[in-house]
Parts: C-alpha cells; sequence; structure tokens
C-alpha cells in the first residue's frame, strides 16, 4: 500500500526537524525572558520625580541612558556611572518657555542618591535640585 501509513496507532516516528525547531524556540525564548530579569546593578536605574504636569521627572534605564522633562522642556541623552555618581553626559532638550516653571533639571551635570532621592548637582557641584523615587 503506497503512501499509506501502515503503522499501528502509537507507534509512528516522529520528526526530529520540527522537534529541533520546538526546542530552539524554546531555549531562545527563555533566554530573552532570563536576560530581562537580570539586575542592571545600578541604584540609578528606575524612575525619578512626578509626571504631573509642571514638574521635573527622569527615567534612567540599565544602559544610562535618560529620558524625561524639567516641567516645561522634554530631555534626553546618555550618561555614566561611577560609583555612588551618575554623571548626565550631553543632552538634547527642547527649548520652550514656560511660565511658572523652575527648568532646574536642565542645569543636571551629577547626580547621588540620598534615602529615596535623586540629589541633583550643577557643574559646580551646587545642589539644584530633588527627584523622590517612583
Amino acid at each position: 500500500m503506497r503512501g499509506q501509513d501502515t503503522a499501528p496507532y502509537g507507534e509512528r516516528m516522529i520528526s526530529a526537524r520540527p522537534l529541533r525547531l520546538t526546542l530552539a524556540a524554546i531555549i531562545v525564548a527563555g533566554t530573552f525572558a532570563l536576560s530581562g530579569c537580570s539586575p542592571s546593578g545600578s541604584p540609578f536605574t528606575g524612575s525619578w520625580g512626578s509626571t504631573a504636569s509642571g514638574q521635573p521627572h527622569l527615567t534612567i534605564t540599565a544602559d544610562n541612558a535618560f529620558t524625561g522633562s524639567d516641567g516645561c522642556n522634554d530631555l534626553a541623552g546618555k550618561g555614566t556611572v561611577s560609583g555612588d555618581t551618575y554623571t548626565f553626559g550631553p543632552f538634547a532638550s527642547t527649548l520652550k518657555a514656560c511660565d511658572g516653571v523652575n527648568p532646574w533639571l536642565s542645569r543636571a551635570h551629577t547626580a547621588k542618591i540620598s534615602d529615596d532621592e535623586l540629589v541633583i548637582y550643577a557643574n559646580g557641584g551646587q545642589k539644584v535640585g530633588t527627584l523622590a523615587k517612583k
């Protein structure tokens, strides 16, 4: 009988190729899932400040990139971590004028963590503000 499977029920051969592809997919998915669970090791990673209108906020990612707002202008850039200090690299910013908003965050040069706050310092080392951890 040509073209018919004559093996008794339950004794059919399973093709190795689909099994290998399935295992490969499981391994790849597991690798991606686990890589997302590894801690960045940086206490700076996370969200800081308030997203309420007119309020400053920052989000620092595991690769030390940051995005946020000084309460008026959007900010984005990348920083570095050395010991207990985050140093803001050059960043892009919009240049809107907003009444009643103090754009102190746009003066950020370095930051340190004190308790649950990100303390921001200007280039000369003077403290310009703080952002609470979200």
